[in-house]
């Protein structure tokens, strides 16, 4: 049974040379770097090209096409998409990638909703906190254990969205918003999609250790399934009446299709890079991307960060830094 193996599965051992030939050390550096730019620049991207008026299911839907579009291409760039598609069963993909495309849509959703109710420095920092939740939920599927140092950075990490959350929610000067409304429709919903987040990328893992499927191939499954779940769910939904009245494309520009694809490349991106290097890596692209998203967030909008994001920002950096250095080795027995 599944649940059998979740249970006496080992973490995985750790591989200290990833990328040991020059061609693949380049891939790094270029794919930390795209990673960086688009991890910092889609919140205000997504703020300055999508207008309120663009129905959020819409989005997502065009966000999963892409996602399926650079899956496929990468698929048969490698060579392997005859051999994988030969080997697909519905069974199989049901099992593996049904529960995490449904979750995965469902935070995508909530994440376009907080786009537009937060700051763009303060939904980086807050989208961090799915760190917490996926070693939490690894720990509850895979049983795979947090060093001391790991579980220090998640309380820091869990400060920082803290003081976050109180200084978004009570300062009026960086925002003519109402607080209640930062709070419901900002800080909650990118705080419920982190918790999506780290659910689902714990069963993702384990969808790829246990039930050995492939990554682009879960990229495919997991965006078609969860397509379909958002049309089934947005059916009667207010953006589903929304769709059939005004159209699929409605509030939509040419612009619009800008942060629809450099999210849905970004997804490409965080595999390839995960592929190449490891988490070590992310790890450093995470912290860089948040001092991208402060820049760009000053430099276009003219808002300097909050207070209480000047004293969030090094703890972020800090926790995550020590999270990705400091993992958990299992101690070898001494004979």
């Amino acid at each position: 049974m599944a649940i059998g193996k979740l249970q006496t599965m080992k973490p995985a051992p750790i591989n200290p040379n990833l990328n040991p030939n020059p061609n693949a050390t380049s891939k790094v550096w270029l794919f930390s770097l795209l990673l960086t730019m688009q991890y910092g620049a889609q919140p205000l991207i997504s703020k300055r090209f999508t207008s309120r008026e663009v129905i959020v299911t819409s989005s997502v839907l065009a966000c999963e096409l892409v996602k399926v579009i650079c899956a496929l291409f990468l698929l048969a760039k490698d060579g392997s998409l005859r051999k994988v598609f030969k080997e697909w069963t519905l069974v199989g993909s049901l099992t593996a990638s049904g529960l995490p495309a449904a979750i995965y849509a469902l935070q995508n959703s909530l994440l376009q909703i907080s786009y537009k109710n937060l700051d763009s420095l303060t939904f980086s920092m807050l989208n961090q906190t799915k760190l917490f939740f996926t070693a939490f939920f690894t720990y509850i599927i895979l049983r795979q254990r947090q060093s001391i140092q790991q579980i220090g950075a998640l309380f820091i990490l869990i400060i920082a969205a803290v003081l976050l959350s109180v200084g978004e929610g009570s300062s009026k000067a960086s925002s003519a918003k109402n607080p209640d409304e930062i709070l419901f429709y900002g800080i909650v919903p990118v705080l419920v999609a982190s918790v999506l987040s780290g659910l689902a990328s714990a069963l993702c893992q384990w969808a790829s250790q246990v039930k050995k499927h492939a990554s682009y191939l879960m990229t495919v499954e997991m965006s078609i399934i969860g397509s379909l779940c958002l049309l089934a769910s947005a059916y009667k939904s207010p953006d589903g009446v929304a769709i059939r009245e005004l159209g699929f494309f409605h509030g939509w520009t040419p612009w619009t299709w800008i942060p629809v694809i450099l999210n849905a490349v970004g997804g490409i991106l965080v595999g390839l890079l995960t592929t190449y290097a490891g988490g070590v890596r992310k790890g450093f692209v995470i912290v860089s991307a948040l001092l991208v998203t402060a820049l760009l967030q000053f430099v276009f909008d003219g808002i300097p960060p909050s207070p209480f994001c000047l004293v969030a920002l090094p703890l972020v950096a800090t926790s995550i830094s020590i999270y990705q250095k400091y993992p958990y080795r299992v101690k070898k027995k001494e004979s």
